[in-house]
């Protein structure tokens, strides 16, 4: 019998919005999402030195790859 009210009480208090929707982004400072952006133009040498600019790659995938020996 608690287990059938328990349940009944659950329902009727997220039927009334009783219960939180979700966490208060504002108060966590989260920011709003921004649609990603379209790379700068730029360019880079290749490792026979010949330079390659990242228009001439348009409508491909590119993967670059830094790293840093410090």
């Amino acid at each position: 019998m608690r287990t059938v009210v328990a349940a009944g009480l659950a329902v009727a208090l997220l039927a009334s919005g009783a219960v939180a929707a979700g966490p208060d982004f504002d108060k966590m400072g989260a920011q709003a999402y921004a649609p990603s952006r379209p790379a700068p133009a730029f360019t880079l040498p290749d490792l026979d030195g010949r330079p390659h600019t990242l228009n001439e790659l348009r409508g491909k995938v590119v993967m670059l790859y830094f790293w840093a020996t410090w």
